[in-house]
């Protein structure tokens, strides 16, 4: 969740996952997928990136990076910011 104002990060980010791994196995990873998502969404604010789409996209490809050194696959990832 992003004020829209400022474009900070007031909440989040939640991970959510279906049928990818088991969440209670997977705690770190899950972890790991917080951390990096709201690493990049800093470094967009850092480059002054306001655009919803480019900040998904940069979220995106950092958490299918991790999530492909850590597990060898590739899932679905869908961010969703919600404006506030």
């Amino acid at each position: 969740t992003m004020d829209s104002a400022t474009g900070t990060v007031v909440a989040g980010p939640d991970v959510l996952s279906r049928g990818f791994v088991y969440v209670r196995e997977s705690e770190d990873l899950i972890e790991d997928a917080k951390r990096i998502a709201y690493e990049s969404v800093l470094r967009c604010q850092h480059k002054n990136i306001r655009e919803w789409n480019t900040i998904k996209n940069r979220i995106r490809d950092d958490v299918s990076r991790l999530m492909y050194e850590k597990t060898r696959r590739s899932p679905m990832i869908l961010p969703i910011i919600m404006e506030v």
